[in-house]
């Protein structure tokens, strides 16, 4: 067995790999930082996962991202005489090949909290201990994890405005402290030039999406002024940074502190907050987090769902919210409060429908936030409104696009007769909301 200090380039002596998800950086990595403190030279690996993929529409722009991030890695590592290993497949089925390839003697990862990324990390765990290799798991896409902000009986926090007070007690420079990778990149794996399978080769084709840049930091300053109005570019737009890994939670949480932008700040916090009710109790990831609610009769009308996916409901504000989704990818996050509102409560179509195709359109989906949005906007989640509190399109207009500025870059034909009629009266829409859950409710 080779020294790792000596430069390793026989693929039969001992390694380590480090196996990247949703953590598609170098630069600040919890996992790549013990492995490359550890005893073996590291080979990275990224696997493109059926189980994920098979799911997904062959356009599905996400695809195009991450394979762009790996080729800029696969760079990188290519520069400092490695490179990155990146197969297609079922992990459960990618893993022997590699052992088969490769003498491995651990696995370093980072934590994922989503319920599939759970059930596959066990079985990897397993799998991998009867092979007689430690899989090392670390935290690194949250700042504080699983059992580290709780309750005095150790319970978890249901509410966020006490989870944030805990949150942000418990924040100091520790927490924020960059993992110092670049230092041991010596210690990665030398190797020959790696192939990459092709993205037509997985089914899928190259996007000409825009994807977001990251220049958030000039934003910071006037976020909390600005960040409810949609016809300004307001926001940050780190979502898909933070949902790959592009982007280091302890860099974007420092930069806030460092900002003093606390409004931004708690929205990071709320991020976490999302994938802890996700860990602590997964149910809520496809059930009502307050169960009562899965006793609510959705009317579910299919032709009126595809006319608010389309964007043709009547309701400015909705219309040009998912226009600008379908569109690009993203929508802006006072808008996503409205648009799901709308179809949970004015058109009474079941919150899992809404979260579907958010889930299949938005760059930046990411479950625990999506999951805990749409149910809050339709009552049955964290801290959500009482059900009886009902988003009025009109008025979130008239306080957040009072010129109409966003609505008519959206909806064009807005102000004409080519414009469609309201899908609904709100008042009728209010009356109805408030019986249908009031019955299932009280039952």
């Amino acid at each position: 067995m080779n020294d790792k200090k000596e430069g390793t380039v026989s693929q039969k002596s001992a390694i380590s790999i480090c196996w990247l998800r949703r953590d598609l950086r170098l630069e600040d990595n919890a996992a790549l930082y013990y492995a490359l403190k550890g005893e073996y030279p590291v080979l990275v690996l990224f696997i493109f996962d059926k189980n994920i993929l098979d799911r997904l529409p062959k356009n599905d722009a996400r695809v195009t991202f991450i394979y762009k991030t790996l080729e800029h890695i696969k760079k990188e590592l290519q520069e400092k005489g490695s490179d990155l290993l990146i197969t297609y497949g079922k992990p459960e089925a990618v893993w022997p090949d590699i052992l088969k390839e490769y003498d491995v003697a651990a696995v370093y990862a980072n934590h994922d909290y989503e319920p599939y990324a759970r059930e596959r990390d066990d079985n990897m765990a397993e799998f991998l201990t009867s092979e007689k290799i430690a899989f090392k798991t670390y935290k690194d896409q949250v700042i504080f994890e699983k059992g580290e902000i709780l309750k005095a009986d150790k319970s978890p926090y249901t509410v966020f405005t006490p989870f944030y007070k805990q949150w942000q007690a418990k924040l100091n420079d520790f927490y924020t402290k960059t993992y110092p990778t670049k230092k041991y990149f010596r210690n990665l794996f030398q190797t020959r030039k790696l192939n990459i399978p092709l993205l037509k080769e997985m089914g899928f084709d190259k996007s000409d999406c825009k994807f977001p840049v990251l220049n958030y930091k000039s934003k910071l300053g006037d976020y909390a002024k600005e960040r409810d109005y949609p016809a300004l570019d307001g926001t940050t737009h780190i979502g898909l940074h933070l949902r790959f890994g592009t982007l280091s939670i302890r860099k974007a949480v420092q930069d806030a502190i460092d900002a003093q932008s606390n409004v931004w700040l708690s929205e990071l916090a709320w991020r976490e907050f999302y994938m802890m009710i996700i860990w602590h109790f997964p149910y809520a990831a496809t059930d009502s987090f307050k169960k009562q609610y899965d006793k609510i009769k959705w009317r579910n009308d299919e032709a009126e769902f595809k006319t608010w996916c389309e964007g043709n409901t009547g309701y400015p504000l909705v219309d040009a919210g998912m226009r600008q989704m379908n569109e690009t990818g993203w929508m802006h996050n006072r808008v996503r409060m409205v648009v799901a509102s709308f179809l949970s409560k004015h058109l009474l179509i079941d919150w899992r429908w809404g979260e579907a195709y958010f889930a299949e359109k938005l760059l930046d989906y990411e479950m625990a936030s999506n999951v805990g949005g749409w149910q809050w906007a339709a009552g049955s989640g964290n801290d959500a409104a009482p059900y009886f509190r009902v988003f009025n399109p009109e008025l979130q207009t008239k306080r957040f696009d009072p010129k109409f500025e966003y609505i008519k870059h959206w909806v064009p034909e807005f102000g004409t007769k080519k414009y469609a009629q309201p899908i609904v009266e709100h008042t009728f829409a209010r009356e109805r909301i408030l019986k249908v859950f009031k019955e299932a409710l009280n039952s």
